[in-house]
């Protein structure tokens, strides 16, 4: 079931075409800041700053799918992280992904939550 969701996880990244990906950028985990790991959907400080504190003890990840051995990061979270991913090349994402934010609107205002 795991190696599933990580192989589904992969080729939804893949899936996107190039012009999409440059669009959105990357963020290289081997070389990003704790702030630059932010930009990432769904992570914060804490976890961002696991990444980096994994990354200096255990060495440079040497695949994207490693990053599952964070704390914090699990299949689903990784699903969501691995298209803005990268192990190497710069950093290009310069703004925070938000995912999921139309799914938990619609789920307030069908309870009745308007705005």
């Amino acid at each position: 079931m795991r190696r599933t969701l990580v192989t589904l996880a992969l080729l939804a990244g893949l899936a996107l075409p190039a012009w999409a990906q440059e669009k959105q950028g990357v963020v290289n985990v081997n070389t990003a800041s704790v702030q630059e790991l932010q930009l990432l959907p769904r992570v914060g400080p804490a976890l961002a700053k696991r990444i980096v504190e994994f990354r200096e003890k255990h060495g440079p990840f040497k695949s994207p799918q490693e990053l599952m051995r964070v704390s914090g990061i699990g299949e689903k979270s990784f699903a969501m992280l691995s298209p803005y991913v990268s192990i190497s090349g710069t950093t290009t994402l310069k703004e925070k992904v938000r995912v999921g934010a139309s799914r938990r609107q619609a789920q307030k205002q069908k309870a009745g939550g308007g705005n």
